[in-house]
């Protein structure tokens, strides 16, 4: 193992903070865009579903091209990816702020998503290598409560920004904010050690999976568009299926293999994948249901939506920075468990209890459960991992991540359809009545899966076996 990049970096924590700001700016372009997406329409003169694909687009490229920036991270280098990342997502932002048509704005919005799967894995693969031990699960437990409350603060400068100088500058916002983040990384970031820098990126591979998870994730959006059950969904999801087993076969032949396959079968990395995928779609359950809640079924603007979503940033910020102060003590196991109970409460609160108050009390206790779960699925499957598999492992999780949001998304606005249009609260009571039970049926499967606290012992093939993993 090359130790070069195991020695800690005497600016880690400076880095840290700006890779931080990088990925929030990164989660915030998902909501900051939603509170602004009427404005946009209006001035564009946007159809509904043109509307609706200024959020989906940079979604599909984020997901579709994510396990690509992920290797090319371990491949490149992690610090060319980043920086790369931020120059092209800075250009991109700008042109979309500039677009006087449906098709400028969408083709800036595709562009911001694939600086984002360049950028975000390459990031994260970037703290797992800098950072060891507890200062691991620190870092880890900072970062995801950047990435979870991201989403919130969203919603409050989505509305600031809208009410205030315009929809516009949703999106010139990203662009002083990127060159300056450039500026101070160029120099901070760790050069890579060319020892992972070798090699080729299998394009067949690439093409495919990123061919899978783009279908998917069109399917999906689709789906809780145009519902569930139609031909065409089924046709999306199927192609997807075959497309993902043209993949992996293409790896098992492939002289350079885009990824090692047996990383899926690690079971810290499948049980990590699984909480953040779970993570996710209740996040964006919270946040489409509330804005709905709130701006259509209440009749609130903009920015008092925005702000009765503070809440729910600072209790994600909260859970999960106690997560990464309490996980190395405490255990995955349990702290994954109980954040899903949590989550699972604070869900059943609104759909049990009708009113602003009892909205926002529930949705932060959401925020408080999916801060620790972040931390615990990021610890879990990222906590074993080798240098020269950081990308490549952060690009999956980050994949997940996307799926997450589009099903949670899609499925939630088919359950509460009605109550979306404003007409009706019970959709809404169904919606957060279904994201209690997904909380509390993952709390057992969690419990079940995630690895006991007793070390991994490396075993010679690469792989990992668990010692003691059944037991507490």
């Amino acid at each position: 193992m090359n130790e070069e990049i195991r020695t800690p970096h005497p600016q880690r924590w400076r880095i840290l903070g700006l890779l931080g700001i990088a990925q929030l700016m990164l989660i915030l372009d998902v909501t900051v865009v939603a509170i602004a997406l009427p404005h946009i329409g209006a001035d564009l003169a946007l159809d509904r579903e043109a509307v609706t694909w200024v959020v989906s687009g940079y979604t599909l490229a984020f997901g579709g091209f994510l396990l690509l920036g992920g290797r090319a991270a371990d491949v490149f280098g992690a610090r060319r990816l980043v920086l790369a990342g931020l120059l092209v997502f800075t250009g991109a932002s700008l042109l979309a702020g500039l677009a006087t048509s449906g098709s400028v704005l969408l083709g800036g919005r595709i562009a911001q998503g694939l600086a984002a799967a360049m950028l975000a894995p390459a990031a994260l693969s970037l703290v797992v290598t800098i950072f060891e031990g507890d200062e691991r699960n620190r870092a880890l437990g900072i970062w995801s409560a950047l990435g979870a409350g991201g989403a919130a603060l969203g919603v409050l400068l989505g509305g600031v920004l809208t009410a205030g100088p315009g929809w516009r500058w949703v999106l010139f916002i990203n662009v002083p904010i990127g060159l300056l983040l450039v500026l101070g990384l160029r120099t901070r970031l760790p050069a890579q050690p060319s020892a992972y820098a070798r090699g080729r990126i299998d394009l067949l591979g690439a093409a495919l999976v990123t061919a899978a998870t783009g279908t998917l994730i069109y399917g999906l959006i689709r789906a809780g568009d145009r519902g569930w059950a139609t031909a065409t969904t089924a046709a999306l999801i199927a192609v997807a299926v075959l497309l993902y087993g043209a993949f992996a076969l293409r790896q098992r032949l492939a002289a350079t293999p885009l990824m090692d396959l047996r990383l899926l079968a690690r079971r810290p990395v499948t049980t990590g994948t699984l909480l953040i995928f779970v993570a996710t779609a209740l996040t964006i359950a919270v946040f489409f249901l509330g804005t709905f809640y709130f701006q259509n079924y209440r009749g609130y603007g903009a920015l008092p939506t925005g702000l009765l979503f503070l809440p729910v940033a600072v209790t994600t910020m909260i859970g999960a920075n106690a997560a990464g102060r309490l996980i190395g003590a405490v255990g995955a196991r349990a702290l994954g468990s109980a954040g899903l109970l949590v989550a699972a409460l604070g869900m059943a609160i609104p759909s049990l209890m009708e009113g602003t108050p009892a909205m926002t009390i529930g949705i932060s206790i959401v925020g408080a459960g999916v801060g620790i779960v972040f931390v615990v699925a990021s610890a879990t499957a990222l906590g074993q991992i080798e240098p020269q598999e950081a990308g490549l492992a952060s690009g999956i999780l980050s994949t997940f991540h996307e799926f997450g949001a589009s099903l949670g998304a899609a499925v939630v606005s088919s359950i509460a359809a009605a109550s979306i249009a404003g007409t009706a609260y019970d959709g809404f009571e169904r919606g957060f009545m279904t994201g209690a039970i997904v909380a509390a049926a993952a709390a057992v499967v969690a419990f079940l899966l995630i690895p006991g606290r007793r070390r991994f012992a490396s075993v010679p093939d690469g792989a990992e076996s668990l010692e003691g993993a059944a037991g507490p």
